[in-house]
């Protein structure tokens, strides 16, 4: 969960309490499970008896103001493990929880408010007339595995949102509507860009022939930016044997989220998760002296990461994705200079590219308990270093954040904001320093001596599906001219003219503009309104006036109808 107000975070935990204890009168043979604070709200996990709908929340809501205020203060109470179970004599997953918290003899904490009270670790607020009956309102009711996994039962979880003020949920109940609209699941749909199949596999998305023209034109661009900022060109397979991800560390740190091994007479083969540890073997493949670093290798590599089913989300989580990847292959005095080239290079991105100004950087740090990374402290100590420094050099807004370091080294993610404030980290750039050691990846220094390179992963774009899937939601739908996947149509009013519209598609597609004609047999205004239900940028409506004169009728999205012009005038307003 992104930081937030911890005072608000505790608001939102003791809602959630709030809920259950609502639907614990409404239904007492739930079965309860937890209930966190989430980005904005919170949620409650329940097995139901019987089904309920976003009907009932109404009557959920109702309750829980009923409930409220008979509620004071959130007493704590410790429990043995024992007494605790007497607690839920019917309820695995509580009995789950209890068996987890308690062990080493410890005890479990309950936390009691009015009659209602609950296994949960804290984080209250000091009473319960700090939540507002007129600031908190039940979203929606949704189906989540317990735990995550679709190995476990499936049970129903209830949203919700709560703020300090009437006025802060108003404003968030205006921007949710807005951001409904803006769903890239739903336009996606719509404007015909990408589609799910059952036969293919969850989390795994099948391009449209609008959809590939975006992917097609931000993979263009980039590769010509990056050939700008030295960058070279290579390619990898999809797949690999056991010993590669063995080498890198992946296998066993990475395993879970990997799908499973492939048996072949040679050994196990794994779909690729990752490009580097392929492409350190293409650096491998030569010899290198100092001089030829650094050594920028670009790649659009296709990876499959086993996501919980529960977790997949549209593009914005997926099982299978292009990255838009690079290693960089540098010296130790080179490395601050190379990671703070990779910084402008999303700054450049972001807001020269996409117009996306708000933007931060989370340096993720490694956490106190060392057992989930790599036990080489001179190397994490020299990395975190060159990292931070070039961090404060960049100018940019960061921010760091213990624990979410990757297993080999400290990484930066990039978390962008869309229009209405919704945030995803777009890219992770790491400093690895277990590469070298790992695959022997060295040079030859000037001394005539082998030493070590700094590796740096960087992604500016990350995935094309997460990337674009923002995209869509940031622009709702309506893309730039120069990333519209149909720049401009033509709409026909009889079947007379056909070989002026001819002339003029023959014309606008010399240029380099992407096409579409719609001759069909339907009313212009139906025509027009259909057009601007797909966002396309220009209308070009021909009739036997355009005809005559050798004009076209334009209509600009966001405009409206800008009168004719000849083709060469529209040609300058468009390129």
């Amino acid at each position: 969960m992104p930081t937030q107000d911890k005072s608000l975070e505790n608001l939102r935990h003791s809602a959630a309490h709030l809920l259950a204890a609502a639907v614990m009168e409404l239904w007492p043979d739930t079965r309860r499970t937890i209930g966190p604070a989430i980005e904005n709200g919170f949620y409650f996990d329940f097995e139901f008896t019987q089904p309920i709908s976003e009907g009932d929340l109404p009557k959920i809501e109702k309750k829980m103001r009923e409930i409220l205020p008979s509620w004071d203060k959130f007493s704590r109470h410790l429990l043995t493990a024992a007494a605790a179970r007497k607690e839920y004599p019917r309820n695995p997953y509580k009995r789950e929880l209890i068996k987890e918290f308690s062990r080493g003899g410890k005890r479990v904490s309950f936390y009691k408010s009015g009659n209602y009270w609950d296994l949960c670790r804290g984080g209250h607020v000091k009473s319960a007339r700090e939540i507002n009956p007129e600031a908190f309102k039940l979203t929606k009711v949704a189906g989540a595995y317990w735990r995550g996994s679709e190995k476990n039962p499936q049970l129903t979880r209830i949203y919700g949102v709560a703020f300090n003020t009437q006025a802060e949920l108003n404003q968030y109940l205006k921007m949710t509507g807005e951001a409904e609209k803006r769903d890239h699941r739903i336009l996606g749909a719509e404007l015909k860009l990408f589609t799910f199949s059952d036969l293919v596999g969850p989390g795994l998305p099948l391009w449209l022939p609008r959809g590939t023209v975006i992917r097609d034109v931000i993979e263009e661009r980039a590769k010509k930016v990056e050939t700008e900022w030295g960058y070279q060109r290579v390619a990898t397979p999809h797949i690999a044997k056991e010993e590669l991800y063995k080498t890198s560390g992946h296998i066993p740190y990475y395993a879970d989220s990997m799908y499973p091994p492939m048996k072949l007479d040679d050994g196990n083969y794994y779909l690729k998760a990752m490009n580097c540890p392929h492409t350190h073997m293409i650096y491998k493949a030569e010899p290198h002296s100092y001089r030829d670093l650094p050594l920028r290798y670009a790649e659009y590599g296709t990876v499959y990461r086993y996501e919980l089913s529960g977790t997949l989300s549209g593009l914005l989580r997926v099982r299978g994705f292009t990255q838009n990847d690079a290693h960089i292959y540098c010296r130790e005095d080179q490395a601050e200079e190379e990671f703070l080239k990779v910084m402008k290079l999303h700054e450049y991105w972001y807001k020269e590219i996409f117009g996306v100004t708000d933007f931060y950087m989370r340096l993720s740090l490694p956490a106190k308990d060392k057992k989930k990374y790599i036990d080489m402290p001179k190397g994490w100590k020299k990395s975190v270093e060159i990292v931070q420094s070039a961090m404060q050099k960049s100018g940019l807004r960061y921010v760091e954040a213990e624990g979410e370091a990757a297993f080999y080294g400290p990484k930066v993610d990039f978390q962008i904001k869309s229009v209405i404030g919704r945030e995803e980290t777009a890219s992770t750039n790491q400093l690895d320093f277990l590469a070298a050691e790992r695959f022997k990846l060295a040079y030859t220094d000037a001394d005539g001596k082998p030493k070590p390179v700094f590796v740096i992963h960087r992604a500016p774009l990350g995935s094309h599906e997460r990337f674009i899937g923002f995209l869509i939601e940031h622009y709702a739908g309506a893309f730039p001219f120069w990333l519209a996947p149909v720049q401009a149509v033509i709409l026909t009013l009889n079947d007379k003219n056909k070989p002026y519209v001819d002339s003029v598609a023959k014309t606008l597609r010399e240029k380099g503009i992407r096409l579409e004609i719609d001759e069909r047999n339907e009313s212009i205004g139906k025509k027009v309104r259909d057009a601007e239900l797909q966002k396309i940028p220009y209308l070009l409506v021909i009739g036997d006036r355009e005809a005559a004169a050798k004009t076209v009728a334009v209509r600009e999205r966001g405009k409206g109808d800008l009168g004719a012009e000849p083709l060469e005038a529209f040609l300058k307003r468009a390129l």
